[in-house]
């Protein structure tokens, strides 16, 4: 049995870490509390189908496994879909985004989220969709890994190198490139939404994520970029600007926290498992995080299985 050194708590290395501890292997996570993991700023959306507007069919098969995977390690996992709706002026953006995607049906918004009753007259609901709380999530999982007897610490690995820092490995690994994400939390007690809505707009386009206790999650821009300074004033008028669009009550909500994280990215914007210099590599996941680090540590296991299956 090897004994395993996974490099980075995000979503990534909590999720690989997760299927080697399950299978009782030996396993540590390297952590550097300094280095704040993209997915902490993450919108948590499992939301597959959605995402077929702009990224590859690989994005689409995959992340169609991610909600019964948190499911069954987490809780909070909301399974309520999603709704896509655009303003009147904007609604050949709305059948842009229909021609792009599946699994959607056309919808009255305020027939399923009341808040919006008379806001829009059309709207695309993707049922099979779901979302969770990304800083729970990774919470959760680090609690059952610890409970699993898996150490965190911030020293020298002991094992076989798995790297999951994600930017942070940029050093490494000269083809990942970074894109900047700003969001912001917000607290609107007034507004209540049982799912994800995104708004379309030609230049700035956003989505408002639902927590607890009328929190919600509003993001995200999308600059290819490795600077990762505080959220600028154009980002921030432009998320708020479009949060008004969606609801009037949003104008009264409180900003609580706004955030930037860099997403690593490949060129083909795909995550890839790598294997170079005695160090196994899980990165590119760009804006997919929870959506596809299941899948991606699923492929590293079934990589290893293989290769087990060879040397014996």
């Amino acid at each position: 049995m090897s004994r395993w050194s996974v490099l980075g708590s995000g979503v990534a290395g909590l999720c690989v870490a997760t299927l080697l501890a399950e299978r009782g292997e030996t396993v540590e996570v390297i952590t550097r509390p300094e280095c704040l993991a993209a997915s902490h700023w993450a919108g948590g959306m499992l939301a597959p189908w959605c995402e077929a507007e702009s990224a590859p069919p690989q994005v689409i098969e995959w992340g169609q496994h991610a909600a019964a995977w948190w499911a069954q390690r987490i809780e909070g996992v909301v399974q309520h879909g999603t709704l896509v709706v655009a303003p009147p002026r904007d609604s050949r953006e709305l059948i842009r985004f229909a021609s792009l995607t599946h699994q959607h049906q056309w919808v009255t918004p305020g027939e399923i989220e009341p808040a919006l009753e008379n806001r829009f007259a059309r709207g695309l609901f993707f049922a099979a969709e779901a979302h969770l709380d990304p800083r729970s999530a990774l919470k959760q999982l680090q609690q059952r890994l610890l409970a699993a007897d898996v150490p965190f610490h911030s020293g020298a690995p002991g094992g076989q190198i798995i790297d999951c820092r994600g930017i942070h490995a940029a050093e490494m690994q000269p083809a990942l490139r970074a894109v900047r994400g700003e969001m912001l939390i917000l607290h609107a007690p007034d507004l209540t939404l049982s799912r994800p809505v995104r708004l379309l707009h030609p230049r700035f386009p956003c989505y408002l994520v639902p927590r607890a206790d009328g929190v919600f999650m509003l993001g995200a821009t999308m600059v290819e970029s490795h600077d990762s300074s505080p959220i600028s004033a154009r980002a921030m008028m432009e998320l708020l600007s479009a949060a008004y669009t969606l609801h009037p009550a949003l104008a009264e909500a409180r900003v609580l926290e706004s955030g930037t994280g860099l997403r690593p990215a490949y060129r083909h914007n795909l995550p890839e498992v790598r294997y170079q210099n005695g160090v196994f590599s899980i990165n590119g996941l760009y804006r997919h995080g929870f959506l596809l680090a299941p899948m991606m540590a699923e492929q590293f296991i079934q990589q290893l299985t293989q290769e087990m299956t060879h040397a014996n």
